[in-house]
């Protein structure tokens, strides 16, 4: 004689089903957070050609957009100083290579930011909010096919890498113009990141991945 199993699901109450159900819909309310993001990466499109305007009228010797572009990577201008040492002025500003360099750094600085940018709000919103139906779209990026909370993390924290790696390096270009504790803390700031992202990395690759459903 078979004694009847009982039943592997339990009936749940209405009101239950339909807590989880809100829950579940709360996620929609991240929604405008990366709406917002978008409009953050705008901002920087718009800065980023208001600078490669100001560089390019500074090549063609316009002395207001070399002035511009020189207070927006804040370099400083050699001093002049007296007989006696004492600082009575500042060089006048040149279009030499260090402010090229330090303006195409800048840019490649907010090209990286929005690189970020598109990875949280492509990345987050198929991960948290919703998927993104671009299967077969010849524009899907690779990593989209495959993210998930843990890819997304490895891959914001190799680009905070890389953001941080253009800061330090418009900072030693720029050294003269920075005490050493300041050159000091952006180097061991930038170990930390690197750090942290070594770390990130290992612990993903320690922990169980389950195949993730085809999109």
């Amino acid at each position: 004689m078979t004694t009847p199993f009982p039943s592997p699901k339990n009936p749940r109450p209405a009101a239950i089903v339909a807590l989880g159900s809100f829950i579940f819909w709360t996620r929609w309310l991240q929604a405008p957070l990366y709406l917002g993001l978008i409009v953050a990466q705008a901002v920087y499109v718009f800065h980023f050609w208001v600078e490669l305007v100001h560089l390019v009228e500074a090549a063609f010797g316009n002395k207001e957009a070399l002035a511009l572009l020189i207070d927006s990577v804040g370099y400083s201008l050699p001093e002049i100083k007296d007989a006696a040492g004492a600082v009575i002025g500042h060089a006048a500003p040149k279009f030499n290579e260090t402010v090229i360099m330090l303006v195409v750094l800048a840019l490649i600085d907010v090209v990286m930011i929005s690189n970020l940018l598109i990875m949280v709000i492509v990345g987050g919103y198929e991960t948290f909010v919703s998927r993104i139906d671009l299967e077969g779209h010849p524009d899907q990026p690779e990593w989209l096919s495959h993210v998930n909370a843990s890819v997304l993390k490895v891959k914001l924290a190799t680009a905070i890498i890389g953001i941080s790696s253009i800061h330090l390096l418009k900072t030693f270009i720029n050294a003269d113009n920075y005490t050493e504790k300041v050159l000091i803390a952006q180097t061991a700031i930038h170990i930390a990141f690197l750090l942290s992202a070594m770390a990130i990395a290992a612990c993903d690759r320690i922990m169980p991945h389950t195949e993730s459903p085809a999109h």
